[in-house]
């Protein structure tokens, strides 16, 4: 039944959530900024009766850093919001969980960067946390349909071949949601409305998700590497080409390219192949973490992205392979089960661009074309 507040389904991870917590005895959600964890962890307070802790508040920051185990003190299980701006928070929730005793449900956490990315969280918790990704909205919970394409080809691929038919969407149809991605704030908005809301994104995500995460030296050189990443979204990694681009040393732009990383701007899809040596030699490929991003650093928007001009057909391949790679590692993110994710590329240039491998050997594989 859809929110009526938003037009949109709950979240799939709603769902996940529920079932975590019966088991977990603390579970992180981590996602991009704006990609709806606040909204999904204030229902779930909302159902358990219990507040919610926003560390994205400055005045409740500064009272949490004044004395991180007063969250302790109050009715569990304990909802912390961003918690990486305070992450000695962490180590309270460990000490109580040491003075009591662990059992699942004691807190629910949301963080906009990479759990490994906030150096504290390398040694709290091991062992009593449970981390899973919240990615931008899917077609199904933005049209309100209950996706199971993945379970249905694993099951049973010739059936479920049969019962997903052919799309009938026009070029412009996928165009048109290759441009608007899946950030809930920028489906609600169009045009240049929606063009401005990207471009608040990014130089927020720059100027202060980064700044606060780690030193940047160059902030104008952070924004120019992602501008250059949208453009090989969707292609095998090149630090070359970004250094000679950028004019940086290598370790530079590796260590700029982690940053965008650990802030879900932008994701690396390692080689695969049925050894580990296959595995770990191969270039992994670079996407965008939504599409709707990466068309509007490409200043590409779904008339031009739609049309047979010659000047954007190479881009609309990329876009559209970084759209469904997206849309299925949604639909993984889902699964109960750890799944396997890369591409496989020969080096005569043979390739598929998703691989996924399950933990008892089934191979799901897709390949994208724009044709």
């Amino acid at each position: 039944m859809s929110d009526s507040s938003t037009g949109i389904l709950p979240r799939r991870a709603e769902a996940k959530l529920a079932e975590l917590v019966r088991e977990e005895a603390v579970v992180a959600m981590h996602g991009p900024r704006s990609v709806g964890k606040s909204t999904v962890l204030r229902r779930f307070a909302d159902l358990h009766g219990v507040g919610v802790i926003d560390l994205d508040d400055l005045v409740v920051r500064d009272a949490v850093m004044a004395s991180p185990s007063a969250i302790t003190m109050g009715a569990k299980p304990i909802c912390v919001d961003e918690y990486q701006y305070v992450p000695q928070v962490l180590d309270a929730i460990k000490a109580m969980l040491n003075r009591e005793g662990v059992h699942p449900g004691v807190a629910v956490l949301t963080g906009s960067t990479r759990q490994d990315a906030v150096p504290r969280t390398a040694q709290a918790l091991t062992g009593r946390i449970h981390s899973f990704a919240i990615l931008p909205l899917s077609q199904g919970e933005i049209e309100g349909s209950y996706e199971d394409l993945l379970p249905s080809l694993r099951a049973d691929p010739v059936a479920a071949v049969g019962a997903h038919p052919a799309s009938s969407a026009t070029r412009f149809d996928y165009a048109a949601r290759i441009a608007a991605g899946g950030f809930p704030l920028a489906l609600q908005r169009s045009g240049t409305s929606r063009n401005r809301w990207f471009d608040d994104f990014v130089r927020n995500s720059i100027d202060r998700d980064a700044a606060e995460l780690a030193r940047v030296g160059q902030r104008q050189s952070l924004a120019q590497l992602l501008a250059l990443l949208a453009a090989q979204s969707a292609q095998v990694l090149n630090i070359a080409r970004l250094t000679s681009a950028l004019q940086h040393e290598r370790k530079t732009v590796e260590s700029y390219l982690r940053l965008l990383e650990d802030l879900f701007l932008v994701f690396r899809l390692p080689a695969w192949g049925k050894t580990l040596n296959s595995r770990t030699t191969g270039s992994p490929k670079v996407h965008m973490i939504d599409s709707g991003l990466a068309a509007r650093l490409l200043r590409i928007g779904p008339e031009k992205l739609a049309s047979l001009d010659s000047s954007t057909l190479t881009e609309f391949g990329h876009l559209l392979e970084t759209f469904v790679v997206g849309e299925l590692l949604k639909q993984v993110s889902w699964l109960d089960e750890q799944v396997t994710v890369g591409h496989w590329r020969t080096s005569d240039g043979d390739e598929v661009d998703l691989v996924l491998e399950f933990d008892d050997g089934v191979v799901l594989a897709f390949e994208v074309k724009a044709g």
